[in-house]
């Protein structure tokens, strides 16, 4: 997000400072000769690789051939999919080459596997992994990827899309939002149709800790916040007509434990996407200016723990559908005029 007060964009003058500062402390070291892997997306110095540092490495290695079936200008336009780059769905493919097909070769597919490493918190890893599994077969298996704008520019973002799963990495340039965009993660642990326990669901936890604010709310407030229909999950636009129960109204205790929700629901991505969606949500004013709704008419095993519900606020949409199993849409800016770009046929899975 270009605006994130502690992570802006530097422009290609302030890199050439940057770079020429470090050369003078570093005594005989030059530009050229500091790998990509060393730099933070074009912010600062870092002894960490990260993701988009590996983007940019990986595009290097890329043949004419790759960059023209998977590298696309910034604003490429699909035709039943707009702007590529934004469009988002539970289960598509943004190209046609599997990350594990002979496409690629194998220091190729490292490259990639860094990169969605780096994207995670590592803690999470494993729980994605989990999850490629049981949906996908496996990491590589049913995912694609796709490149915008030329990577270590001032424009730049990667892509990677499968079932249950569109996740980026832009190096903050992408303006006014978190993650570089809309995103969706989702999970069917156990079959098509889960049980209402949710049994080995990696992302039940965070409908846990919904459901646990829930049970902290008094019958006033929970009659607010029960919505009889649960809306198309795909519609994740932002809005001015929110339904659900203000957290302005919520007691302290109350939304001392909606900031553990949020804490979840952040919790399976690397910190920079977490300091992202914080100020943004700041910057429109915070919590509080967010709602909370569960749908009456999603509730597996009627045992009132209830598997559909969103967070939503001015610019920040979070909508966590559980019935027959996960799928999430995520949706955060610093601007309530970002548009969405859903599709207008939900895919099966």
């Amino acid at each position: 997000m270009a605006t994130h007060p502690s992570r802006l964009s530097l422009s290609a003058v302030d890199r050439r400072q940057f770079l020429k500062t470090a050369a003078v402390a570093a005594g005989a070291l030059t530009a050229s000769s500091i790998p990509s892997h060393l730099l933070f997306a074009g912010e600062q110095a870092t002894s960490t690789p990260t993701s988009e540092a590996f983007v940019k490495d990986l595009y290097e290695t890329f043949s004419p051939a790759q960059k023209k079936a998977i590298c696309f200008d910034w604003n490429h336009v699909s035709p039943g999919r707009g702007l590529l780059r934004t469009h988002v769905n539970n289960n598509w493919n943004i190209t046609s080459q599997d990350i594990n097909s002979s496409f690629y070769q194998p220091e190729q597919r490292d490259l990639i596997r860094k990169i969605f490493e780096g994207m995670v918190n590592p803690e999470w890893v494993s729980k994605f992994d989990t999850q490629l599994n049981d949906d996908a077969g496996g990491f590589g298996t049913d995912q694609t990827i796709a490149i915008f704008g030329v990577p270590g520019s001032d424009q730049f973002e990667f892509v990677m899309t499968g079932r249950h799963m569109t996740m980026r990495c832009d190096g903050n340039t992408t303006a006014h939002v978190a993650f570089g965009g809309p995103i969706f993660y989702g999970h069917a642990s156990e079959t098509f149709n889960e049980s209402k326990d949710h049994v080995g669901n990696v992302f039940w936890v965070q409908a846990l800790a919904a459901n646990g604010v829930y049970k902290l709310l008094d019958g006033k407030q929970q009659k607010a916040a029960m919505v009889r229909r649960t809306p198309g999950e795909g519609d994740a636009a932002f809005r001015k007509d929110i339904a659900g129960l203000p957290l302005s109204e919520m007691s302290n205790d109350q939304r001392e434990a909606m900031e553990g929700v949020l804490s979840k629901l952040l919790e399976p991505y690397r910190m920079t996407d977490q300091e992202e969606v914080r100020t943004a949500l700041k910057k429109m004013g915070g919590l509080e200016a967010c709602r909370l709704a569960f749908y009456a008419d999603s509730d597996l095993g009627n045992d009132k723990v209830w598997d559909n519900w969103r967070l939503e606020g001015p610019s920040f949409v979070w909508h966590f559908r559980g019935n027959p199993h996960v799928h999430c849409w995520v949706h955060v800016a610093d601007d309530a005029s970002v548009k969405l770009n859903t599709p207008h046929t939900l895919q099966r899975g």
